[in-house]
Order: structure tokens, then C-alpha cells, then sequence
């Protein structure tokens, strides 16, 4: 159903225009006491809304979010076993 997303976060100088960023994708969180909003749109055209966004005179800064190249596989991921001992006890 969706594709591959990319989070943006917008850095403003005012909240009164965060509504406008509706138009290039998702809005998922508006913080109000450190000014910056977190969009989400598709991941091929992130490059290219980034550069508009940040055009805008009431943007501040622009950054990606690198969730989705991070390596999700971990290296140890077996417990060790006098964890697991104190698990059973309940402790």
C-alpha cells in the first residue's frame, strides 16, 4: 500500500505556516515549544521537496531523516545466559 518513505524534519522560525507543509507530504509531529516539524513523503522524491521547502524565507533548516539506511541486523543478538537465569527467577 505505501511505498518507501523518508522523513523530513523543518526547522521554523514560526509555527504559522506549518499547515502549508501539508501540501508536500505527511505531517506526522508539529512541536510547538522547539519550532520544527516531522513530514514524511516518498523516498524518491525527497531530494527535490527538500530543496523546495527549504526555499521558503520561514524555513530554517532542512535535514533528512536516516532511518531508513540504517543496518537493522545486529551483530549479538543472543542473550546471555546469566540474564536469562535471573529472568526465570523473576528478579
Amino acid at each position: 500500500m505505501l511505498g518507501q518513505r523518508q522523513g523530513i524534519i523543518v526547522w521554523l522560525y514560526s509555527l504559522k505556516q506549518a499547515k502549508m507543509l501539508r501540501k508536500f507530504g505527511n505531517v506526522h509531529y508539529v512541536s510547538k515549544r522547539l519550532k520544527y516539524v516531522v513530514l514524511y513523503c516518498d523516498l524518491e522524491d525527497a531530494e527535490g521537496i527538500m530543496e523546495k521547502i527549504n526555499s521558503y524565507s520561514f524555513v530554517k533548516k532542512v535535514e533528512p531523516s536516516y532511518k531508513p539506511f540504517l543496518k537493522d541486523e545486529y551483530e549479538n543478538s543472543k542473550p546471555d545466559k546469566a540474564k536469562e537465569y535471573d529472568y526465570k527467577m523473576g528478579i
